[in-house]
């Protein structure tokens, strides 16, 4: 997953949850612990995230990640890239699947 990807599905993932922590938040990305860390930090320094902590009834730490306004808007706009992005890459492959399949049934004759 690329900076903007990832950034993207953090905040996809902050966004659907209500509180969680990052092991979670790793599981759930299949990226590591440290990595979540990191990118955490990155979104939280560029004002896409405020975290409020809170002690759960099992007496572990838990974290409510709230994405700011500019957070919101920052989800939109990483959405419609990764969006233009894949299609891009649909059409790419389509292209390449036509092209196949000429070359297959042109060489079965």
């Amino acid at each position: 997953m690329q900076g903007d990807d990832l950034d993207y599905e953090l905040l996809r993932k902050l966004d659907e949850l209500n509180s969680t922590n990052q092991r979670d938040l790793a599981v759930r990305m299949g990226i590591s612990v440290g990595k979540v860390n990191f990118c955490l930090r990155a979104v939280i320094e560029k004002g896409w995230v405020k975290v409020n902590n809170f002690k759960r009834a099992d007496n572990k730490w838990a974290y409510a990640y709230l994405l700011t306004p500019n957070g919101v808007s920052a989800k939109v706009s990483l959405a419609k890239a990764f969006l233009e992005r894949k299609e891009r890459e649909f059409e790419q492959l389509q292209a390449e699947i036509d092209r196949l399949r000429t070359e297959i049934e042109s060489e079965q004759k």
